[in-house]
């Protein structure tokens, strides 16, 4: 039996980053641990489906996100979604990522558990698993499995076909794998750091110093918040 090279996967951090903060950044930070993996992109997202528009401009999110990771020579800055026109769907972006790093590229997709309990919205989302590994972030306490029992059913089908016993999997094969990791208590929201913006409050240790001093100098988030 012919014995596969095990090849290091490189980890996919999407989101609207508005602002990326030290939530974002330390779990993109357990996952490169925990998975060995080789690197994580951070893809800051243009016009997501699932959310409200953004309040920073696609340029002042995607400088965020720069200015975040510069100091980590494992994080890169991927800019393919932030100026797509139209929706950004995580199907055409790992389609794209595939195209570009080969099929056999280990390729993981990393998701908190309130993402992945939402994954059969997602459009085409039974394909993600043809095109990567798909790794969750559980929150302390809260177990993904105990979740799963109300999820929807198809999702709990897949999960349950394809939970891998240890993140070792990820280096085995490019793509098909669900592993859950656990993720340091980190209760950091985007959505707080621009209310207390707004508010005119600090967000000292929220977020780096660097991407605060953007949004002071670019006065973001000053006016109503949500």
């Amino acid at each position: 039996m012919t014995v596969r090279q095990l090849i290091r996967p490189v980890g996919i951090l999407g989101g609207t980053f508005d602002p990326i903060h030290y939530g974002h950044l330390r779990l993109a930070q357990e996952a490169l641990e925990q998975c060995r993996m080789r690197r994580v992109r951070f893809i800051p997202s243009g016009t997501p489906p699932h959310r409200l528009p953004a309040q920073a401009t696609p340029q002042q999110r995607l400088e965020m996100v720069r200015l975040a990771t510069a100091s980590n020579p494992a994080f890169e800055v991927d800019e393919r979604e932030v100026f797509r026109a139209g929706p950004c769907y995580s199907v055409h972006t790992l389609e794209s990522l595939r195209d570009e790093l080969g099929a056999q590229q280990p390729l993981c997709l990393l998701l908190g558990s309130d993402a992945f309990l939402q994954l059969h919205t997602w459009h085409q989302w039974g394909r993600l698993l043809q095109l990567a590994h798909l790794v969750v972030m559980q929150r302390p306490g809260r177990p993904l499995g105990n979740a799963m029992e109300e999820a929807d059913e198809a999702l709990r089908a897949e999960y349950y076909a394809r939970l891998a016993p240890s993140p070792q999997r990820l280096q085995e094969q490019p793509s098909g794998a669900i592993v859950a990791l656990e993720m340091p208590p980190l209760d950091i929201a985007a959505t707080d750091i621009r209310r207390r913006t707004a508010e005119r409050r600090s967000t000292q240790y929220l977020l780096p110093d660097s991407v605060a001093e953007f949004i002071q100098k670019h006065q973001l988030y000053t006016h109503a918040y949500r």
